[in-house]
């Protein structure tokens, strides 16, 4: 039985991250990496794939537990489990961030009455596909496969043993007793590292996490979302280089069964100005720092080479390929690894990347004395490539078209540099060159790229189908929300995408800008951009009452994948989705800056 996407709760150590289920099961874990193959991948196959499910003893495979929830201000999960004679646990999952090999750590406790737990776990190396060899040593468990090395063991030892290539333990806990399991993953020609206390390191990681929450500076009605938004971000941030992966998964799809189904375990420049501005926004410098320094060398080199995704350590090279072995998620195949969108031309890209740099200069982050002439750079290739088609933010599948969405940003770009060179002209450059620039394209957009018999801006040059990144178009500043050309675009987006309140991306039906066959459900970013053009528009209540439904659409530990459909109440797509966190908190930021009564 496939658990619904929304079933899935998050742990991590900064550096990789693994999904729970409900019931019990971590379906999804790569290490040592967020993009290393998984060990556990029974999400995008089945049990044989891997996974390690600790629940009451004897219970069903599709038994739930009782209820879960996150210790506040922390990655740390406590799922409870109420068994049928009475008695009762709770189970710990957290990943401590680490000092040299990541281990993941289940701490289980016994409540009321007396309970017997069993834990299951399936090691599968490489997606899946690599059954390693499990041996004794030195009283623990050890599972060997190539490059791969992973030790079990447990706090106080209880007994295991093999069945059907899983290692099984079966245990009584009285109420106040407690088993703490521990799983740490090593390269396999390396030594066995050094044994942690796991008491110990819950306590010092949930001080950890509460110390870093504590420094969020938003204060509005919606604090709780947006606190645990923010975490689901530091949780997705690649602690070594400040690279923030879009998603903690793979190939989880945009449609039940269909093919949409993407590596989102990467670095989007696209994301860039929106992760910024809430990180700042928040009172997490540090994290902004970070964050801009991966930019600036993920971008280092010649401009004609800009990627629109890098890798989490700032990779530049991401080859695609299936996994046929496994299933996919929900019979959604095929799986893929790696992302062969790298290699398109996303003009966007360009103005996204001088948008970042530019806010992170306005609120004060000091400018690297590299940065400028990097930016010069990008603004010249821009110069002489603005006029090209390309394939769009959404990584469309078809052929190459004149966006809209792309010329908008390559005004950003422009707009941007004058800003900076009028705010400080002691810097390198013609001003008036960018000036021109600006306005060239200004006048591009207008005349190509508006509809004025139905009042709004198209996807692409000389096509009548509407795209949800207009919705941005107040936001960057191209023109004012009172425009009628802005309130003709967000009525039309509103209708003509909108799906039971929320909002797609494009239209999928007939033949599709994509080139994709299926279709996909509404994608939460762009929901979260309308309740944002709303709000810009002078439609407040309704821009609240958006943001409201968008909070009720998030799972039970508050956290979002990349769509949801609202037909079935299913969330669908890769997760948890930092673009849909992100948008969350700033639409609550924006919702913040005006007078009202705090959410019941």
């Amino acid at each position: 039985m496939t658990q619904p996407i929304e079933d899935y709760a998050l742990i991590g150590d900064l550096m990789t991250s693994g999904l729970v289920g409900r019931d019990g099961s971590i379906d999804w874990l790569c290490l040592p990496r967020f993009d290393s193959p998984a060990c556990f991948a029974a999400l995008l196959g089945d049990k044989e794939n891997g996974h390690w499910r600790i629940s009451p003893a004897g219970s069903a495979d599709d038994e739930r537990c009782t209820r879960r929830a996150y210790v506040d201000g922390s990655l740390v999960l406590e799922s409870y489990w109420d068994t049928p004679d009475g008695g009762s646990f709770k189970v710990t999952d957290f990943m401590p961030q680490r000092d040299n090999a990541p281990d993941v750590m289940r701490i289980v406790e016994g409540l009321t009455g007396e309970v017997t737990v069993r834990s299951v776990l399936r090691l599968r190396f490489d997606y899946g596909h690599v059954v390693p060899w499990v041996r004794r040593a030195d009283g623990d468990r050890v599972a060997v496969a190539g490059p791969d090395s992973a030790w079990f063991r447990s706090e106080p030892a209880v007994p295991t043993w093999g069945e059907a290539n899983s290692t099984c333990s079966e245990f009584t806990l009285a109420p106040g007793e407690q088993v703490a399991f521990v799983l740490t993953w090593h390269a396999s020609h390396e030594p066995r590292p050094a044994t942690v206390d796991p008491y110990d390191t819950l306590r010092q990681n949930l001080a950890a996490w509460r110390d870093w929450s504590a420094q969020c500076t938003y204060e509005g009605p919606y604090r709780e979302a947006v606190t645990r938004s923010l975490i689901t971000l530091k949780a997705l941030t690649y602690a070594p280089t400040g690279g923030i992966a879009a998603a903690a998964t793979t190939s989880l799809p945009e449609e039940l069964g269909g093919v949409r189904n993407w590596d989102y375990r990467y670095c989007w420049l696209r994301d860039s100005t929106l992760t910024l501005g809430s990180l700042l926004e928040t009172g997490f410098l540090d994290e902004a720092r970070a964050w801009r320094a991966w930019l600036l060398r993920a971008i280092a080199g010649d401009p004609a080479d800009l990627q629109i995704m890098y890798g989490i350590g700032g990779e530049r090279r991401i080859p695609e390929s299936d996994l046929p072995w496994l299933r996919g998620y929900a019979s959604s195949a095929p799986v893929r690894v790696g992302n062969a969108a790298v290699d398109q031309l996303q003009l966007d890209v360009y103005g996204e990347v001088l948008d970042s740099l530019y806010l992170a200069r306005e609120n004060g982050l000091p400018a690297e004395r590299h940065a400028w002439r990097i930016q010069l750079a990008l603004l010249d290739f821009l110069e002489r490539n603005w006029r090209r088609p390309d394939e769009g933010l959404w990584e469309v599948r078809g052929p190459r078209r004149h966006f809209v969405h792309s010329k908008v940003m390559a005004w950003v770009a422009a707009d941007r540099a004058v800003r900076t060179m009028e705010s400080d002209p002691s810097l390198l450059g013609d001003v008036q060159r960018w000036r021109t620039m600006r306005d060239e394209v200004h006048q591009d957009v207008l005349e190509n790229g508006f509809d004025p018999v139905r009042g709004t801006f198209t996807q692409y040059y000389g096509s009548r189908e509407l795209d949800a990144a207009t919705l941005l178009i107040p936001r960057v500043g191209f023109l004012p929300p009172d425009d009628p050309r802005v309130i003709g675009t967000v009525d039309a987006v509103r209708v003509e995408l909108g799906s039971s309140g929320l909002v797609r991306r494009y239209s999928t039906e007939g033949p599709s800008v994509d080139g994709l066959p299926g279709d996909e459900g509404a994608f939460l970013a762009c929901s979260f951009w309308l309740a944002d053009a709303l709000h810009m528009t002078g439609r407040e209540k309704e821009a609240r009452e958006l943001f409201e439904r968008l909070l009720a659409v998030r799972n039970d530990v508050g956290l979002l994948a990349e769509e949801y459909d609202p037909v079935s109440g299913r969330q669908l797509g890769n997760f948890p989705q930092a673009f849909s966190h992100v948008g969350l908190v700033n639409t609550a930021i924006t919702l913040g800056r005006t007078q009202a009564p705090p959410r019941a």
